[in-house]
């Protein structure tokens, strides 16, 4: 590896803050507070998938060619999810929150970075179950637009269901996971009661602000690739969007307990981050 490439050079600190600089100024998605460790990772291997030698033949390419922006997209987003994904996460909602979100006449919640759409359709289904669905509209939103795509299509590829089942099970599932798609050879088409629920939207924590009242957040396992400051302005967007005594939930590495806007928050249920605005 060249010292160009070092990842701990200050070359590449250099070069990497000018192609987040240049992302920011000609396309408006801003990374630039993003963990630099993991851009650094995931540029990486950007590199190797366009055979740029160096970040500086990336950041000519993506001002030149906007297509490779979006290929680029699938690089700096974080795009792993699995329906009912830690499944005591979602039990916990369906057995602490949802006694709290029937005294409502009508819902709103957010699943703020919903990659491609796993966890909205979970929630979705969890609802359902609970009656909850008919009166409710989940905004689910995230920055990469082929993710939304693929999740506004609500197709996944069959063999996922295996692992998804057993999460649904886990997360106290009523019935069978099967009841809410259609296999077709290798793919899986969601229920199409469940997509009318759900609203996919372009938004991002880092340029964006509210856009609606929500009595539920849902930001998993999106803070933990921010840096301090913009954590805590994700939080605060979390925090505004939220109405009075509305939840919010992170993933399991994550926490308020650092956030300047921690003393907002009661900790609902600290082992399932699961957080209550005051």
């Amino acid at each position: 590896m060249t010292d160009a490439q070092d990842p701990n050079g200050e070359d590449v600190e250099l070069e990497l803050h000018l192609l987040l600089e240049s992302i920011y100024r000609k396309y408006h998605y801003d990374f630039r507070s993003y963990s630099e460790a993991s851009l650094q990772r995931r540029v990486r291997a950007a590199l190797v998938h366009f055979g740029c030698p160096t970040i500086s033949r990336l950041q000519e390419r993506v001002l030149h060619e906007p297509s490779i922006f979006t290929e680029l997209l699938r690089y700096l987003t974080v795009q792993v999810s699995d329906m009912f994904r830690d499944p005591t996460y979602f039990r916990a909602i369906r057995e602490k929150v949802v006694p709290y979100l029937r005294t409502y006449p009508s819902l709103k919640l957010w699943v703020a970075g919903c990659s491609t759409g796993e966890e909205a359709y979970s929630l979705a289904i969890l609802l359902s179950e609970e009656g909850l669905l008919e009166k409710s509209l989940i905004y689910a939103t995230d920055i990469n637009p082929e993710s939304l795509r693929r999740a506004e299509a609500g197709i996944y590829e069959v063999e996922r269901f295996v692992r998804f089942s057993e999460n649904y099970r886990l997360a106290g599932g009523r019935g069978s996971l099967s009841d809410y798609y259609t296999a077709s050879y290798s793919s899986a088409v969601l229920d199409r009661c469940l997509k009318k629920h759900i609203l996919f939207s372009d938004h991002s924590l880092a340029t964006d602000s509210v856009f609606a009242e929500v009595e539920f957040v849902s930001c998993r396992n999106v803070l933990i690739y921010f840096e301090r400051d913009l954590q805590d302005r994700a939080i605060g967007i979390l925090k505004d969007s939220l109405s009075r005594k509305g939840f919010l939930g992170l993933g399991m590495k994550e926490t308020l307990r650092f956030s300047a806007h921690a003393d907002s928050f009661h900790d609902f249920s600290p082992e399932d981050k699961l957080y209550q605005k005051l």
